[in-house]
Parts: structure tokens; C-alpha cells; sequence
């Protein structure tokens, strides 16, 4: 899949020790919701994952796009977060996502028995911290176990 660069511009400007990073979309109707910067690790803190709307780019510390692929959600997260296994996990209404940071790949994917806004908490050691979000001030916490090769339960 082609990069849709007349969607997207980015700036990107290092200050120590602060990473400030400037996204101007074009050409977009309607709001754009972004979810995250993930600095991938492996990658000396020179590549950077931009998570926004159902996709994600990979760039450098410079703005430039530096993979032609680009991170495709099955559908809009609510939240997205890069987690210890090299993955990053999406929230979506319907399902949850697994992929890989490096490639984008789907690893694994949770359907919901029903559809609900789910928001990331933490993660700690090989467990990821997650909440429901509902109107009228309740929700309910939720828990995932990573297991070998990050098959997932709850």
C-alpha cells in the first residue's frame, strides 16, 4: 500500500530534551483523532510510529516517511498503545488488535461480545491494564494476560 502523502504532511523537530512533533493533514474533511507517537525502541529513538484516525505511519526524526507500508486499523481505536513485546494494541468499538511495531502486521485480534469504547491504562509485566468508558460516570476495569508468542486473554 502506497503512503497517501497528499493526506499528510509532517513536520518534525528535535529540542532537547523534549521530542515535539508538528502533524499538518491536508486535504482531510472533518476532525482528525489522533492516538499516539510510539518512539520505537529498536530503532535508537530515530523512528517514530504516528497513529491517527484507523492508520499509522512510520517516520523519522526528521519527518520523512521511511516505510512505504502503512499500519491499516480494521477500524477506528478508541486508544492505541506500544507494549513491551514489540507490539502495538489497538482498542476498536468491535475488536482488539495486535500487531507488530515493526511491520504493521496483524498478530492477533479479540472480538467484543458487544460494542463499547475501550480506553488503554497500563501494562505491567506481561499484563495490559485497559478500562470501559460509559456514559453516566461508571465503568469497568479490564485486564489482558500476554502469553507466549503474546496470544492474549481476558
Amino acid at each position: 500500500m502506497l503512503i497517501p502523502r497528499q493526506r499528510i504532511k509532517i513536520a518534525l523537530r528535535l529540542w532537547m530534551p523534549v521530542l515535539m512533533l508538528r502533524i499538518v493533514v491536508a486535504h482531510t474533511p472533518g476532525p482528525i483523532h489522533p492516538h499516539a507517537i510510539i518512539i520505537l525502541p529498536n530503532k535508537a529513538g530515530t523512528e517514530v510510529l504516528v497513529c491517527y484516525e484507523d492508520e499509522g505511519v512510520y517516520i523519522d526524526t526528521y519527518g520523512r516517511i521511511t516505510k512505504d507500508t502503512v499500519l491499516q486499523w480494521g477500524e477506528m481505536p478508541t486508544s492505541v498503545a506500544y507494549l513491551q513485546s514489540n507490539q502495538v494494541m489497538g482498542w476498536g468499538e468491535k475488536a482488539i488488535e495486535l500487531r507488530s511495531a515493526n511491520t504493521g502486521n496483524l498478530e492477533g485480534v479479540f472480538m467484543h461480545k458487544k460494542a463499547q469504547k475501550l480506553k488503554f491504562l497500563c501494562e505491567r509485566n506481561d499484563k495490559v491494564f485497559f478500562a470501559s468508558v460509559q456514559s453516566g460516570g461508571s465503568s469497568q476495569i479490564y485486564f489482558m494476560t500476554l502469553g507466549q508468542n503474546s496470544l492474549f486473554s481476558w
